[in-house]
């Protein structure tokens, strides 16, 4: 084989043709590379997230959202630790660790499930290989974990009409959802649908930026209202469970699960909590609470023994000027209303339309007049309470 001069390198090498380099003294030839064939850098950075994204999504369609229910308590549900608990998004179980000699781990192995999610951070993981997985298919499940808020997303919360529908087909509107009865708790449930919509107080429990530092008591009462208020359930009812259990022990089994309590009680139990908790003192502005609920009725009392004398029992109780009284102002959170008696029998020819519902069905439960029930702060009623 003849071998290229000197001249004809120099001319190939001026074309394009051929490459030089010199190698121990000597002139080596190698070919070319053709330029056009080498792939952009934009295009294989598209390849590599392409053949990531193939890997990712290896495991998800084994996800079955059908089971993933987060209303109960965030528990190992083999060692009962609430430390680093993962949900397993095949079968809707919780295990502690994703590390080896984890129950995730082990769980992973032996049921052949393999795509978990971190109940506190939200970040998804691929088990036994312990990667983690970046896709926007699980959005979804995320938020129904920890469902987050913007001022700009609840803006016309109160004005939005819309219907969404759960994973059955199921219709429901957000903040109008059912509250699961896991006993005798409904007293309860009560309380939470009447908070969830009192604006201040829903407001700042959807928007509480710091929901880790405050109590655990206030965190299972913003969850709550952020999945009663959540337009992408996956479940068209809410479970109060974490809540329930932490009211008893706040309460110190005052209010029970088996046990119907009165609600008005809870309510007043509640709210107060609510403002220790929430760094509230006993200035008025001192927590959302006391600025949404506290006012003030003026009370004018005196000793029984200087009121009028009464003629009969059914008459009320006068003041006398001419004797010492006292005027002073009380704060209050709430104040009791005198439902009045049911009576034992109905005549059919009296009632009218007062005993009627909205549905112009008969009720069997008296309608009173709101305005006729807070006639007893109007300043003219008088009441006898511890002798005065």
């Amino acid at each position: 084989m003849r071998k290229r001069t000197n001249a004809e390198d120099a001319v190939a090498a001026s074309t394009g043709q051929i490459k030089t380099r010199k190698i121990d003294g000597e002139r080596d030839v190698a070919p070319a590379s053709d330029t056009s064939d080498e792939l952009p850098s934009s295009q294989a950075a598209d390849d590599a997230a392409d053949a990531d994204a193939r890997v990712d999504s290896m495991y998800l369609d084994t996800v079955d959202r059908s089971v993933l229910d987060f209303d109960f308590e965030q528990v190992c549900s083999i060692s009962l630790s609430k430390n680093n608990v993962y949900a397993c998004l095949v079968c809707g179980r919780y295990y502690q660790g994703r590390g080896k000699h984890t129950h995730a781990y082990f769980h992973s192995i032996n049921d052949d499930h393999h795509v978990f999610i971190n109940l506190s951070t939200l970040r998804a993981y691929i088990l036994p290989e312990n990667y983690e997985i970046h896709d926007r298919s699980l959005n979804d499940i995320k938020a129904a974990i920890s469902p987050d808020y913007t001022v700009l997303s609840i803006k016309h919360i109160d004005t939005r009409c819309e219907y969404s529908r759960d994973l059955a087909g199921k219709r429901y509107r957000a903040g109008f959802v059912g509250l699961n009865r896991i006993k005798s708790n409904d007293y309860m449930n009560v309380v939470i649908q009447a908070l969830a919509h009192i604006q201040p107080i829903r407001d700042t429990l959807l928007l509480m930026s710091d929901l880790d530092n405050q109590t655990a008591l206030v965190q299972r009462l913003a969850l709550l209202v952020r999945r009663v208020w959540h337009p992408k359930l996956l479940k068209a009812h809410v479970s109060p469970h974490e809540f329930v259990q932490e009211v008893v022990n706040r309460s110190k089994h005052r209010f029970r699960l088996d046990t119907q309590c009165d609600a008005f009680e809870f309510l007043t139990w509640l709210l107060n909590t609510l403002h220790l908790d929430l760094g509230g003192t006993r200035k008025r502005a001192s927590s959302i609470i006391y600025q949404t609920f506290q006012g003030e009725i003026g009370v004018v009392s005196q000793k029984l023994e200087h009121a009028r004398m009464r003629s009969d029992e059914d008459d009320l109780i006068l003041l006398d000027t001419q004797n010492p009284f006292s005027e002073k102002k009380q704060p209050f959170l709430t104040l009791s209303l005198e439902l009045p008696p049911k009576p034992l029998f109905n005549d059919d020819e009296e009632e009218g339309e007062d005993n009627m519902d909205n549905a112009g069905r008969k009720s069997s439960i008296p309608q009173v007049p709101f305005g006729s029930l807070i006639q007893r702060y109007n300043g003219s009623v008088s009441v006898e309470c511890q002798g005065e």
